[in-house]
């Protein structure tokens, strides 16, 4: 296949973790392809590595938090704008989307209704499976494929009317060699002291309402368990702010920030406690026992239940369908029994065992060790860019 015609794929993400989808497809494209691939649009520092050419900087249509959507919505404006208008001067080969749906989204509907013929790919499933189902037949007239990371999500998007969605693996399977442990870390995770993780949430709002929580269930811990090595890992710009939480603690874990530190605390840790989110997912790749615990601002726990369609907010769980990691949330936190069940996964037994397993069971679900999820992404994209043009070719008579 040597010779073959150039690629323009116009690609956009729009917050730090599409900036390392993007870059993982894009280098998978280019491997694949046996001609030339140009890439123009939007993204950070990683795709920028792998050969975009920037329209404007990714941190423009980057908002985090209701205040900041709302100063910055003239330029998301613009900038929504100028994207759509770019793609439909110059149309490309495939548009690819990653993420950031408030934003993405909106191109998809203004370059469908210009471009009606060119295919639009969108990377990671709306979680359309927790809240605002409508959302999956809005997106179904223009994406021609959704990209899952999550095994469940194709079957939740046929269910609600959603466009077609291949599962393509979650990005943590390609870390799953810097999660788990080699002979030697595995001694450490049996040995003693035994190392806890805790991983009290990346928010500042989240560390504000989780922060009196774990330190009184540490302090238990600490009590029915003294010796126990607790690990804090944080990102550097929320150091200062867990240290201050972390002063109050009857107990001090110690805190890092650097990547490698981290990866090397999840390989020798024998459990963790942990908020709920993508972490929990890192955990049980990891094959880390973990209590998990979450909380929300009063109002909106309030009404969150009229809304949310899933029973557990641990993805281990809705991946495996099943309990697997206990989840204290909202009005059912307690530190006494979360002490007491860190006790057990520290000591081992039933309950530490129950979880391995489901963990085991994860693995296979999942996919792990098959091709990575960005070459199997990559390879979706060409695919549909090829489906499109079968599409549209005309037939002989």
């Amino acid at each position: 296949m040597s010779g073959a015609a150039p690629l323009d794929i116009f690609i956009v993400a729009g917050e730090e973790s599409g900036d390392a989808l993007g870059a993982g497809v894009m280098a998978e494209l280019t491997a694949l392809h046996a001609g030339e691939v140009r890439f123009r649009g939007v993204g950070g520092a990683r795709m920028h590595a792998q050969g975009l050419a920037e329209l404007f900087p990714m941190e423009d249509i980057t908002a985090m938090g209701f205040a900041q959507v709302i100063a910055g919505l003239p330029r998301i404006l613009r900038r929504m704008g100028e994207t759509t208008e770019a793609i439909v001067s110059l149309p490309p080969d495939i548009l690819v989307l990653v993420d950031a749906p408030d934003f993405t989204h909106r191109v998809a509907r203004k370059v469908r209704a210009r471009l009606p013929k060119l295919p639009i790919v969108k990377y990671v499933a709306p979680t359309v499976w927790v809240w605002r189902p409508g959302r999956a037949k809005a997106m179904a007239p223009d994406f021609d494929r959704v990209l899952a990371v999550l095994p469940f999500e194709p079957e939740a998007m046929q269910e609600l009317g959603g466009p077609p969605t291949l599962y393509v693996g979650h990005p943590l399977l390609g870390e799953l060699d810097r999660l788990r442990p080699g002979p030697q870390e595995a001694a450490r995770r049996d040995a003693s002291p035994p190392v806890l993780l805790v991983l009290p949430g990346s928010r500042r709002a989240e560390l504000a309402r989780l922060g009196p929580v774990f330190g009184d269930v540490l302090g238990r811990l600490q009590r029915m368990m003294p010796g126990v090595e607790l690990v804090l890992p944080t990102l550097p710009r929320r150091h200062s702010q867990v240290e201050e939480i972390v002063a109050s603690w009857p107990v001090k874990p110690r805190i890092i920030v650097d990547e490698g530190e981290k990866l090397a605390a999840f390989r020798v840790a024998r459990a963790a406690l942990a908020a709920s989110g993508t972490v929990t997912l890192e955990l049980a790749l990891a094959g880390i026992p973990t209590v998990a615990a979450y909380k929300v601002p009063w109002l909106e726990g309030r009404i969150a239940p009229f809304f949310i369609r899933v029973k557990t907010a641990i993805l281990p769980n809705l991946i495996v369908g099943e309990a697997a990691v206990p989840e204290y949330l909202q009005w059912h936190i307690d530190p006494p029994a979360m002490a007491a069940r860190l006790v057990r996964l520290l000591e081992g037994g039933p309950e530490r065992e129950a979880q391995l397993a489901a963990f085991a069971r994860l693995d296979a679900i999942m996919g792990e060790g098959g091709d990575p999820p960005s070459r199997r992404a990559a390879r979706a994209v060409l695919e549909a860019l090829a489906a499109s043009r079968q599409a549209q070719t005309p037939m002989c008579p």
